[in-house]
């Protein structure tokens, strides 16, 4: 929109305070203030929410891997064929047999729920989601009959377990006796203490050699399943597909979006949902952008009829006003996009702020799955939570203008 040399001076002249005008210029910066409070909501807002899609994919998927091929009974006798055949299937980057069964865990008198993960000393090794978070020990002691394993931070915190200290592994998988069946009890010594980032997982996971595994559970040469990795995570079903019919009859193959279905959707509702709420402090702000152009355009109503006399055209009076409108939403959604950069930058200072401020606990890792919270801005959010809020300033000024430019010069100075 190209504005004259008098559009932009009354434009310009509109824009700021003038001689009883101070409520309007109230009106209109809380106006600016309000575009401003709903644009960096929004943005902080999905920001946030992709963050935890994104970092609970990343836990999730880093450990699991992208999809599991059960063998039915939770044992996969051939699982060296199923390996053969998962690397064998185009798009499949990694194929690891696995061994996982929920045990209890003892350490001095303390006992926890835990979940034993049995995996080939080079897959743990290997595994960024561990060797990248390994917090005190190493994962390089973690041999085949070493009797050590590693535990997740919030399981040794939990126990009071420490690197070099010995915990006790209870399996009721045991030896059959006249008098029925003894549990099986195993020491084993912490060699490394990692932390995921996912609670559930630091809470519960003692990872130990395959081998160990095995042995602890009695289960021979056989594993659990075989963890498949994929090219392309969003396109698993389609890659492992010819996998599935392999394996049919023989085991099920399940992907990560599968095994998390109530998580994922879940969050995908929260985000629509909280999106809509959003936007309505956005609309709210509007109609205040509504409201002062309003006043301004009734205040203003003598200066327009002389704009008029002097020749300003119907088409210019409304340039200004919307020009004036847009420039209060411009600067609101200008405004808010750096509040909400700010804010999602010093994120995890704020809420510290907060709690320390407020004496409570607002990030609750067992509540929030993850330690940190966790922030992924999507650019093509950011534009479209600027254009709908540009837009709709744009709106908001069509009729305030329109009534400005319908005014009739005559009927408003006929008594000046």
């Amino acid at each position: 929109m190209i504005l004259s040399s008098y559009e932009r001076m009354v434009t310009k002249r509109y824009l700021l305070p003038g001689k009883g005008e101070g409520f309007i210029f109230l009106v209109a910066g809380i106006s600016l203030v309000a575009v401003m409070l709903g644009v960096a909501a929004l943005i902080i807002v999905m920001s946030v929410m992709n963050g935890f899609r994104a970092e609970l994919i990343d836990k999730i998927v880093g450990l699991n891997g992208h999809a599991i091929v059960q063998g039915y009974g939770g044992r996969l006798p051939d699982w060296q064929r199923v390996v053969r055949e998962a690397e064998a299937t185009p798009g499949v980057t990694a194929a690891v047999p696995l061994i996982e069964q929920p045990l209890m865990a003892s350490y001095e008198g303390r006992v926890e729920g835990v979940l034993v993960r049995g995996m080939r000393r080079e897959d743990i090794l290997t595994n960024p989601a561990l060797n990248d978070k390994v917090l005190s020990g190493s994962l390089v002691a973690l041999q085949p009959g070493s009797g050590k394993v590693a535990i997740g931070v919030r399981l040794a915190e939990a126990l009071g377990a420490t690197v070099g200290g010995s915990i006790t592994i209870i399996s009721p998988q045991g030896h059959t006796t006249p008098f029925g069946t003894v549990p099986r009890i195993v020491d084993y010594e912490v060699a490394a203490i990692f932390e995921v980032g996912v609670y559930d997982y630091d809470k519960a996971f003692v990872v130990m050699p395959i081998e160990d595994a095995q042995t602890l559970l009695m289960l021979g040469d056989t594993v659990a399943m075989v963890e498949v990795e994929t090219e392309d995570a969003q396109r698993v079903g389609e890659i492992l597909a010819p996998l599935a019919a392999q394996v049919s009859g023989r085991a099920a193959v399940a992907d990560w979006r599968t095994m998390n279905a109530s998580l994922f959707e879940a969050l995908a509702v929260e985000r629509v949902a909280m999106f809509v709420v959003l936007s309505l402090i956005i609309l709210v702000a509007v109609f205040n952008i509504l409201s002062s152009l309003i006043m301004l355009v009734r205040a203003k109503t003598r200066d327009i009829a002389i704009l008029r006399t002097m020749g300003a055209t119907r088409r210019g009076l409304m340039k200004v006003f919307v020009t004036v409108g847009v420039t209060i939403g411009a600067l609101g959604t200008i405004a808010g996009l750096v509040l909400g950069a700010i804010f999602l930058f010093f994120r995890q200072g704020v809420v510290n702020f907060v709690q320390v401020l407020t004496g409570q606990n607002l990030w609750d890792p067992s509540i929030r799955f993850l330690t940190e919270l966790p922030s992924k801005t999507d650019p093509f959010e950011v534009v479209a939570v600027t254009l709908m809020a540009l837009g709709l300033s744009f709106l908001a000024t069509l009729y305030p203008a329109w009534k400005a430019a319908s005014t009739d010069p005559v009927q408003v100075l006929r008594y000046e």
